[in-house]
């Protein structure tokens, strides 16, 4: 029997890649013949990432069309040869199954792949389908969901398995409370230019207090000067501040808060550590799906919640107050995160991609033998 060929597409941010790097790397555990490849995005930050995990890696040239207004054009040039590419991509591997993670540059790929009959399986990662993942849910064979109150977007083809989360972030140790408390901030894999203004806006607020505060901030490549220089002006020293955190775990295990957008990775990965947070979702979010993210972990009392129009200096200064008077909420918090804990996310998803290939496969033997 030859060697299995999957595809995994799909990529644009962190927040697609590590839950493709995590079922790569449990497809490889399961079947180390198993050949994989990896599709996304031309961005740099994406090469980066996947070069870093030695992952066979090819780039598409592409663009999201939602929300880009009148820089529309562009995307809309690129869209015809993404096709092409994606045509040459899956034409020249042959694969057994196509795996989309989700975002504008799995869409050609997966959609070419159910035209032509390859096996295709997607992956939902929020609480509501993403634009792509909606307009693929007729063509795939199955979807793979991240939390059960999405299955009947799925029309029937839904299956709940959680979001594939990398193994370190389910074995952080409990971590025991001290004088300080440790915040762990960051906006996403590029940083998130509001979240930084917003925490040094409220940093003035914050002197007050900065005896009992450790921070760790990841700010991504723009801010990353411009944020170091406040933290100085502003007396503090207790801190580490870096453009992007490779080791995120480590940061989590480290910290007593998380202070985050609520894109679908950061929930699932808050999940999975049982860290408690302070999301504030991106407004502009396509169909308010990180609102809806952050509502279902606020729903549980296991995080607390400020949009973007409520995120003053002075008042987010005061929610970090009341996490210093307030360590046992901060247990709490942690502890009601187990309602939503999925263990194994990433090997589930794997073995029901190898259970798909040979669904497929036994289809097809079945056609040739009627056919003689």
């Amino acid at each position: 029997m030859h060697n299995k060929k999957i595809i995994i597409s799909g990529g644009g941010t962190a927040g697609h890649l590590y839950p493709a790097l995590s079922v790569g790397k449990k497809l490889k555990e399961i079947d180390p013949s198993v050949k994989l490849t990896f599709t996304g995005s031309s961005r740099n930050l994406e090469r980066k990432i996947m070069s870093h995990y030695q992952a066979e890696f090819i780039s598409i040239k592409i663009e999201g069309i939602r929300g880009k207004g009148l820089k529309i054009i562009r995307p809309f040039i690129l869209l015809p040869l993404s096709f092409i590419k994606s045509l040459k991509i899956i034409r020249k591997i042959k694969p057994d199954l196509v795996i989309g993670m989700g975002g504008y540059s799995s869409g050609p790929l997966v959609l070419l792949a159910s035209l032509i009959k390859v096996p295709t399986l997607i992956l939902e990662q929020n609480l509501h389908p993403g634009f792509t993942n909606r307009l693929l849910i007729p063509r795939v064979k199955k979807a793979a969901v991240s939390f059960e109150n999405s299955l009947p977007y799925f029309k029937g083809k839904g299956i709940f398995l959680g979001n594939p989360v990398r193994e370190e972030f389910y074995k952080l140790p409990f971590k025991a409370r001290n004088n300080k408390l440790s915040l762990l901030i960051f906006g996403g894999s590029q940083g998130s230019h509001f979240l930084n203004c917003s925490i040094i806006n409220s940093l003035p607020f914050l002197k007050k207090e900065k005896e009992h505060l450790k921070i760790f901030h990841q700010t991504g490549n723009k801010d990353y000067e411009w944020v170091k220089k406040n933290y100085s002006k502003n007396g503090f020293f207790n801190i580490e501040v870096s453009p992007y955190f490779f080791n995120m775990a480590n940061y989590f295990s480290k910290s007593d808060i998380i202070i985050c957008r609520a894109g679908a990775t950061s929930i699932a990965e808050l999940i999975a550590a049982q860290k408690a947070s302070l999301l504030i979702p991106f407004a502009q979010a396509t169909d308010n799906h990180q609102f809806l993210n952050a509502r279902e972990l606020k729903r549980i009392n296991s995080a607390e919640v400020m949009l973007e129009n409520e995120v003053k200096g002075e008042k987010l200064a005061d929610k970090i107050f009341y996490f210093i008077k307030n360590r046992e909420k901060i247990n709490q918090m942690e502890k009601n995160l187990s309602k939503l804990r999925t263990e194994n996310s990433a090997e589930k998803i794997a073995q029901f991609c190898f259970e798909l290939i040979e669904k497929n496969s036994r289809k097809r033997s079945h056609g040739k033998t009627k056919l003689h």
